[in-house]
């Protein structure tokens, strides 16, 4: 019988940031933490009634995960100098 999970691989700095987060959190491993923000992910996604995101919410996404750390920041988002300035 086949093992009913599977191995996701992430960058080992945000594995580490995920193992500081656990310690202090109530869940048991980093794994339990991240089964835990995936199933409260796709069940939000599942409430809307569609489970595609609108392009809003992958731009919303995206920006959250950068401010995070989590996603490099591009030339194109970071702000133009001089644009405040207008």
């Amino acid at each position: 019988m086949a093992d009913p999970r599977a191995s996701i691989k992430i960058p080992r700095a945000l594995y580490q940031r995920v193992q500081d987060a656990v310690r202090d959190s109530g869940f048991s491993s980093p794994t339990e933490f991240i089964v835990f923000v995936l199933r409260d992910l796709m069940a939000e996604r599942g409430a809307n009634g569609s489970d595609a995101l609108t392009r809003d919410e992958v731009h919303a996404v995206r920006a959250r995960l950068k401010s995070l750390g989590y996603l490099p920041v591009s030339h194109d988002d970071r702000p133009r100098r001089g644009a405040e300035e207008v």
